[in-house]
């Protein structure tokens, strides 16, 4: 099954979006370099709306004790309830223990609209 759920235009680099796909709520996100990405609209951790969250960038670790590096923008796709954070770029892996993930889905981009494939 495929279909398209929005225009290119209708996202800017770094924006997320709700849709529908199949009957299910879905979220479809444009990373800062311009790929496309969707997910079932549930996180796994109790099922908040991730379309009402935000792509941003996350905090890495550096050698100085107590610093922290700003990295990845529009990479990540965090949950607006408790901050849970999904890396949009592997599939819809949880940063903090990758073995969760979220509902992922094939996305194509044809004749400048956004088509979601099962």
């Amino acid at each position: 099954m495929k279909q398209v759920v929005c225009n290119v235009t209708d996202l800017q680099p770094g924006e997320i979006m709700e849709a529908e796909f199949d009957r299910k709520s879905i979220v479809v996100c444009r990373t800062m370099d311009g790929e496309f990405s969707a997910f079932l609209n549930r996180c796994i951790h109790q099922g908040a709306p991730l379309s009402k969250g935000m792509l941003c960038g996350t905090s890495i670790d550096t050698d100085q004790v107590g610093e922290y590096d700003y990295q990845r923008e529009g990479e990540v796709l965090r949950c607006p309830w408790h901050g849970r954070e999904f890396d949009v770029k592997n599939r819809g892996c949880m940063l903090a223990n990758s073995k969760y993930k979220l509902k992922d889905f094939k996305v194509e981009v044809e004749n400048e609209q956004v088509v979601v494939c099962k």
